[in-house]
């Protein structure tokens, strides 16, 4: 709570003493101008005019307008989540569909938030099935004043039972048919959206540049079931006593949507093509990961529906500090400066070596390293043998540099990973097999392990002696 504190005290003197100075978070995302790079995904929280009209009054930058078509009939109930100890909606499941809203309202709505805020971004989400249709609505949607237009190829339940949504995104060549129909008629910058439910991200990123899409967004949700009722034997959610597969997002899928973000952003075709990263956004730091990997802008869903759209306020001023504090003046002088660091493992320097490190003064002898170490990793942490001393000691010689101990200890900084090699040396898996000396038999003396001491399979069971 301090650190927060010191961060906002330091941004209002900064604020008060530079106002000429401070960072522009204004982006131009494919020809669409918002004044900050966080806008609200298609979902639920963009259903209507009267909630992009409060999330635009907080400070979000742009919107994605829940997906338009022919209107549907949802179900009841409609969501569910994975709790993770004290923490609600870790994960969170949906198997609601497109708008339920008649067109005529929904662009009326557009036409009225774009008078109030004619310098934010509005973006129709659309979703229907034949070409007649897309050119239609197309051509709909921008008279009602939209910025740009989302294709929505990624649902994972309902609508792909049509023949859209996902049923699309895992169909390359239908994907870009479909985007060359758009790109017949669109007058405003197109984005398309992609399903995470495939087995290589990359064949429908390329399939939606080679269609002429001017941008990708993802990742749209994950084929999920988040849990079995023990009693009714129902997934969730339960509609009358039964269940289906739903779309997976939340906290839990950042890392998915991040390797998928990075898998398009550092493609030779894609790399130039504009993306917007979503997927578990709820945080300035979530915001500032995926524009490092090349993002230019991010969407956020499932932090909203739990926390509403007030969070705007710290994700931006978060990601002002940020940029005060690294010395950056717009969202381009970062965006994917993490990539050049993102490289396959056989790249890695096999000569890098950490070991961990107890800080004793913060120890609480909670045992959890040697516990989660010696039944879980390499047996490099050993309990002290004099009576009440409750401190591990690291097995140096054995630590392989894992880092399970330091994710396992409740105590912050208490255990550390330090640096053992000067840094002088440097040997990858690819250098070595280019150099054929990688183990190539089961017993191979080049293997890596073999420096590595291991118990006996015996003092498994010394407890029994005991």
């Amino acid at each position: 709570m301090d650190q927060q504190n010191n961060m906002i005290t330091i941004l209002l003197s900064y604020r008060c003493k530079n106002t000429d100075n401070m960072p522009n978070l204004s982006i131009n995302f494919a020809g669409i101008k918002s004044p900050n790079p966080f806008w609200l995904a298609s979902a639920p929280p963009t259903n209507s005019g009267y909630q992009v009209m409060k999330a635009f009054d907080a400070g979000w930058g742009g919107a994605v307008w829940k997906t338009l078509g022919v209107p549907i009939i949802n179900t009841s109930s409609r969501y569910g989540s994975i709790n993770y100890r004290n923490t609600r909606m870790a994960g969170f499941n949906n198997i609601e569909l497109i708008t339920d809203r008649p067109l005529e309202d929904n662009l009326k709505e557009i036409e009225e938030v774009k008078k109030y805020f004619p310098n934010h971004a509005v973006i129709a989400s659309l979703m229907v099935e034949r070409k007649e249709e897309w050119h239609q609505i197309i051509k709909d949607v921008e008279n009602a004043g939209a910025d740009g237009i989302e294709l929505n190829f990624g649902c994972p339940h309902g609508m792909c039972e049509r023949g859209m949504g996902s049923a699309v995104g895992q169909e390359p060549s239908v994907l870009k048919t479909i985007v060359e129909w758009v790109m017949e008629v669109a007058q405003i910058p197109v984005i398309t959206k992609l399903t995470p439910n495939i087995s290589h991200i990359v064949d429908p990123g390329l399939a939606a540049v080679q269609g002429g899409s001017d941008a990708i967004s993802l990742i749209n949700t994950i084929k999920s079931i988040v849990g079995i009722d023990l009693d009714t034997y129902a997934p969730y959610p339960i509609v009358d006593g039964k269940g289906t597969n739903g779309g997976y997002c939340g906290p839990a899928v950042k890392p998915i949507a991040l390797e998928m973000v990075k898998e398009l952003t550092k493609h030779p075709d894609i790399k130039d093509t504009p993306i917007s990263g979503i997927g578990g956004i709820e945080t300035w730091r979530d915001a500032v990961e995926f524009i490092l990997l090349g993002a230019g802008s991010v969407q956020v869903c499932t932090a909203v529906m739990h926390y509403g759209f007030g969070i705007i306020r710290e994700m931006q001023s978060g990601l002002e500090q940020f940029m005060i504090e690294k010395g950056y003046e717009t969202i381009n002088d970062f965006k994917g400066k993490a990539l050049p660091n993102v490289t396959e493992w056989k790249h890695l320097n096999l000569k890098h070596k950490v070991i961990a490190a107890i800080n004793e003064d913060k120890c609480v002898g909670c045992d959890l390293c040697y516990i989660a170490c010696d039944d879980g990793a390499h047996q490099a942490i050993r309990l002290p043998e004099e009576n009440g001393n409750r401190i591990p000691e690291i097995i140096e010689e054995n630590c392989v540099g894992c880092n399970l101990c330091s994710l396992v200890c409740p105590v912050e900084d208490c255990i550390t990973m330090v640096q053992k090699d000067d840094g002088s040396q440097s040997i990858t898996w690819d250098e070595r097999a280019k150099a054929n000396t990688i183990p190539t038999t089961f017993n191979d003396d080049l293997a890596g392990g073999k420096h590595h001491f291991v118990p006996t399979v015996e003092d498994a069971l010394k407890w029994r002696k005991s």
